[in-house]
């Protein structure tokens, strides 16, 4: 076995499991999982019926480059969304589908680290999704973690990072909307990422996979391809997006990333080794779900609602605050993991120490006194559970 293996620590809902484990909650309180970021709004019926319609393509092997049909949704998708220019996404050579960007992002650390160099550096916000941590120990790099916290807007702070470290660096993680945090980067931002990766020659990936959740109808988060729309061929850049949180279908393991072919090419050959191609008929299903605006705004509109609903609960008694974009709050609550268990055995529900999601640095564990609380339940259940939050705080 790998060596690496051993660098992987234990998975946060497996840390949570062990810190909730004895624990007896009120028997005649319901559970609210509010731990998990899985989306659990009807999946729309045009992806359920293309799905349902495209069951006979299950007799074919799928291709790793994908359907053209899809790829040219996507193109059109990216194009239309970040006001980029027309034309300027060529779905032949700049998009590939993923099963979920999650399975991607991993990948995508294998297939670009280069081993040869010395000390290879893979940079990622903190707290993060730890699967860019796993995806560097696994790639034989060395995962350098930058903090972000309310000083400095929760978006990492890039001109902190040491020019040793810039100098190691093969590939850059940005989350924008932030995981947990909900921090959005906006595009002045995102050029300063993409003047540093010319600077120190490495690759930007932008996690994009929560920007069609957000509260200010007006002001959609932007994205790495949008800030590079005056690049040759988005050069440097590759962005991840899926259907699971924007068109609530978790289940159906359905992404894409897209951006400079001089990367997309060498990635596609990795990918078909690694013998990861997407369903054909996940693909059909897909088709439709990008080409359709309609249920996001649906979709996006339950969450509004919820923040609505829940903050003028909670504000009261807790210091919380709407965040720029996705479906979770990010809260100060003292002790996250006596707070997280306490909460669990008076209240039966469940959220996430924020200690969990974040690693500890020289400056601390961003993630330490804080909790995230998703917003996927029904709003009735998500106003229930933030009811039962206030009357825990009030007791204490």
């Amino acid at each position: 076995m790998t060596p690496h293996l051993q660098q992987l620590q234990a998975y946060p809902f497996e840390r949570l499991r062990a810190l909730l484990a004895g624990v007896a909650p009120p028997e005649h309180l319901r559970a609210i999982p509010m731990s998990i970021g899985e989306p659990r709004h009807a999946p729309p019926p045009l992806v359920i019926q293309a799905l349902h319609d495209s069951l006979d393509t299950l007799g074919t092997y799928p291709a790793t480059l994908g359907l053209p049909e899809f790829r040219g949704a996507v193109a059109r998708w990216l194009i239309n969304r970040f006001k980029l220019t027309e034309n300027s996404v060529d779905p032949d050579s700049m998009v590939l589908p993923v099963n979920g960007t999650r399975e991607a992002l991993f990948a995508v650390a294998q297939a670009v680290t280069d081993r040869s160099k010395d000390k290879p550096a893979i940079l990622m916000p903190n707290p993060l999704y730890l699967i860019y941590e796993g995806a560097a120990l696994l790639a034989g790099a060395e995962p350098i973690y930058m903090n972000a916290d309310a000083s400095n807007g929760f978006l990492p702070d890039l001109d902190a990072v040491s020019e040793s470290i810039w100098c190691r660096c093969q590939l850059l993680f940005l989350c924008s909307p932030g995981n947990p945090t909900g921090a959005v980067a906006d595009i002045t931002y995102l050029k300063h990422a993409l003047e540093l990766a010319d600077r120190y020659d490495f690759i930007v990936a932008a996690d994009e996979c929560y920007s069609e959740i957000y509260l200010d109808e007006l002001n959609p988060p932007a994205g790495l391809l949008q800030a590079a729309k005056t690049r040759n061929n988005f050069d440097r850049c590759i962005v991840f997006h899926s259907l699971s949180k924007r068109s609530s279908v978790p289940g159906l393991r359905s992404g894409f990333v897209a951006g400079d072919p001089k990367i997309i090419k060498p990635f596609l050959l990795y990918r078909t080794y690694h013998g990861c191609a997407m369903p054909t008929h996940t693909q059909l299903a897909s088709i439709p779900a990008w080409n359709d605006e309609a249920h996001v705004i649906e979709n996006r509109r339950l969450y509004q609602e919820k923040f609505h609903a829940v903050l003028p609960i909670l504000k009261p008694v807790m210091n919380v605050n709407a965040p720029d974009a996705g479906f979770y709050l990010w809260p100060q609550v003292g002790d996250d993991e006596q707070f997280t268990r306490d909460l669990f055995a008076a209240q039966h529900v469940t959220v996430v120490p924020g200690s969990y999601l974040g690693r500890a640095t020289a400056n601390g564990n961003p993630g330490k006194g804080r909790v995230r609380i998703s917003l996927v339940p029904s709003v009735a259940e998500c106003v229930d559970a933030a009811t039962r939050i206030r009357h825990f705080l009030s007791d204490r």
